[in-house]
């Protein structure tokens, strides 16, 4: 019988006494899938994918674009601007420490990465491919891409496939893991890793009920299977001042996916991980800063006040959060000697320039 964590989440919002709130430091290493599992080769295939701006319509476009692991694995927008000059309708969630989700996208919609890495090279509004076989044309085209696919995929006739580009990517941010935050050294017993305010902040954001959603290794919740998502309504509490100024209830979030009215404005409860380094805030990104995101969500979720003494001591908390970046260097793309793959029409003119 499979959990509906959507169900149950009302009934245990305000459940779980401060007493009980549980301090668990980030693995190492994410879960693995048995039929994905991790190789240098596979990774370095899926580092080069990540940022192969080629897997874009007009070849302006890649994974980082959106998700820059050279930053906080996001890109500091509301909005992610697509193919075409296209808006995204929500804020591009970060990618560092998505491994540990047990789902994907905002709403839940893809079970693993791996289904997750196919979304965008096909969304017409974000990397604009027509599908993932014109996709898998274009690198095909491309003569360093056989080999690389060949080192990763071995055993396999025909390596070069949409399947294990999506398998290729999901094992590079597999690696995208960020450990041995202050937060972490503190919760293994490093009194001195944060300080009194961040200290007195953690107090304070268990006090309040924000570990009864924000709880497990990676602030997003319980561990649970893969396909099973943590949803928690956004806004719990709707009918504050917060709600027009910020939109909250506009986008309907799982329900666009469902159709379902009990998953009206549920989400997937995002990470907290780094969540100093990813404004603006929330699913649409609307929220400019930290201090006036714990408001919102003290109120919208919780039905809270909070004085700015508190404020300042979560947010003090919430930068502990920051973990450790793996040193990252930009992969050398293949090349296409004496020819190109990208199409000779930009999209902003009406003409072709090159005649």
């Amino acid at each position: 019988m499979r959990l509906n964590t959507a169900l149950l989440l009302p009934c245990v919002l305000f459940a779980i006494p401060v007493s009980a709130a549980t301090w668990e430091a980030l693995p190492e290493t994410p879960p693995i899938p048995a039929d994905n599992p991790q190789t240098e080769a596979k990774i370095l295939l899926g580092k080069t994918l990540f940022f192969e701006p080629r897997l874009s319509e007009h070849g302006t476009l890649s994974c980082n674009s959106c998700h820059n692991v050279m930053a906080g694995g996001d890109d500091n927008r509301p909005n992610s601007i697509g193919m075409h000059d296209a808006r995204g309708g929500r804020s591009a969630p970060t990618v560092w420490n998505a491994a540990f989700y047990s789902v994907q996208f905002w709403d839940g919609r893809a079970a693993t990465l791996e289904d997750q890495a196919k979304g965008p090279v096909v969304n017409p509004i974000e990397m604009g491919m027509g599908d993932l076989d014109q996709a898998m044309a274009r690198l095909k085209q491309i003569p360093g891409y056989q080999p690389l696919f060949a080192a990763a995929f071995p055993d396999e006739t025909t390596p070069l496939s949409a399947d294990n580009t999506a398998k290729a990517i999901a094992a590079f941010e597999r690696t995208l893991i960020t450990p041995h935050s202050p937060y972490d050294r503190y919760v293994k017993g490093d009194a001195t890793a944060l300080t009194e305010q961040q200290v007195r902040g953690m107090n304070s954001f268990a006090e309040l009920g924000c570990t009864a959603c924000h709880a497990g290794p990676n602030f997003s919740g319980p561990t649970l299977p893969v396909g099973t998502g943590f949803f928690m309504k956004f806004p719990t509490y709707p009918g504050s001042a917060y709600d027009t100024q910020y939109g909250l209830l506009e986008d309907q979030g799982r329900y666009m996916v469902t159709k379902d009215q009990k998953d009206k404005h549920l989400w997937r409860v995002p990470t907290l991980r780094n969540i100093a380094l990813t404004a603006p805030y929330f699913n649409h990104g609307g929220v400019p800063t930290l201090d006036q995101a714990v408001r919102v969500m003290a109120k919208a979720q919780l039905n809270k006040e909070v004085s700015d003494p508190q404020v300042a001591d979560i947010v003090a908390f919430l930068n502990g959060l920051t973990g450790e970046f793996p040193e990252m260097s930009l992969p050398r793309l293949p090349g296409t000697p004496e020819m190109s793959v990208i199409p000779p029409i930009d999209p902003h003119l009406k003409q072709n320039p090159h005649r």
